[in-house]
């Protein structure tokens, strides 16, 4: 009980920290610098330069009625992650633009451009992390996925570009362009952030002599590896398949070894989203590259 408790507040926190990170990118950068945004935080934008109105309640205003609209859709873990996540980045919104802190870019709208997406980026993608969101187009999108087939990809791609348009009412075509540099900042970040901070990369290997190449990889890397049962389409006939998940930087080192082992093995590098497990959530002892081609000879 304890235990779910203290995750519970782990992830109250983290929501609350990603959400006042992404309304701090929202005021001091995309604000103080005239640049849109896409889906419900860009309208929020437009409704402020067109009509005045400020965008901590015109966030609550457009997205608690979504939210309720798609409470089914979102389950109850996230239904309520997804209030956590608006309400208080409305309330974040509030406080930035009532005690703003001023960042001095010298109206370099591609600085304010880079920062304003990494803002948004780690902010969103801490609130992601933990299986929340902030509202807006996502709820409609899973609403159109599941009552109408229509990709979140696609429903999201469209809200935004339609967005996007009608930001053209106040802001110049310039500024629409280093907008889109801000979205697709954002979307790397969030990536990031979710993919974890440990990159990796997955490797499989077709060998006769995918045993061999094992035991040298467990004993030099030492990196876990799971053999798994193929067969030949042509040739019909059984082999082993070597799978390990590996850092990026280990990837040539791999391709030396099976290629020293059976110089007609086949590669196959795959990007793993996520590697989670001893070797990467636990540091490991690291061997000299001088002493790994020590052992291979």
């Amino acid at each position: 009980m304890i235990e779910e408790k203290k995750f519970y507040v782990k992830d109250v926190l983290l929501i609350l920290a990603g959400t006042c990170l992404y309304a701090f990118g929202l005021v001091t950068f995309n604000i103080a610098n005239d640049l849109a945004e896409g889906g419900v935080t860009g309208i929020t934008l437009i409704l402020r330069a067109l009509f005045y109105i400020d965008p901590a309640y015109s966030t609550l205003i457009i997205n608690i009625p979504l939210i309720l609209i798609g409470g089914k859709v979102l389950g109850k873990h996230s239904f309520y992650y997804t209030i956590l996540g608006t309400v208080s980045l409305s309330v974040f919104l509030w406080l930035w633009q009532r005690f703003p802190i001023e960042v001095n870019l010298d109206h370099d709208l591609l600085i304010a451009s880079l920062l304003a997406g990494l803002a948004a980026g780690i902010g969103s993608g801490l609130v992601y992390r933990v299986g929340g969101t902030t509202g807006g187009t996502d709820v409609v999108a899973r609403i159109l996925e599941k009552n109408y087939g229509v990709s979140m990809g696609r429903s999201l791609l469209i809200f935004d570009i339609l967005v996007l348009i009608l930001s053209l009412s106040y802001i110049d075509v310039k500024r629409m362009m280093y907008t889109l540099i801000v979205s697709f900042v954002f979307s790397k970040v969030v990536d990031s952030v979710l993919d974890g901070a440990y990159a990796a990369k997955g490797i499989l290997v077709i060998s006769d002599h995918s045993e061999d190449i094992g035991e040298v990889i467990m004993a030099l890397l030492e990196r876990g590896v799971t053999y798994l049962d193929g067969q030949g389409g042509y040739s019909q006939i059984d082999k082993k398949v070597l799978y390990v998940v590996v850092s990026p930087s280990e990837i040539m080192e791999i391709k030396r070894i099976v290629h020293e082992l059976d110089s007609k093995a086949f590669i196959s590098v795959i990007n793993v989203h996520e590697a989670i497990g001893e070797g990467f959530t636990y540091a490991r002892p690291t061997k000299m590259l001088f002493k790994r081609k020590k052992q291979l000879n």
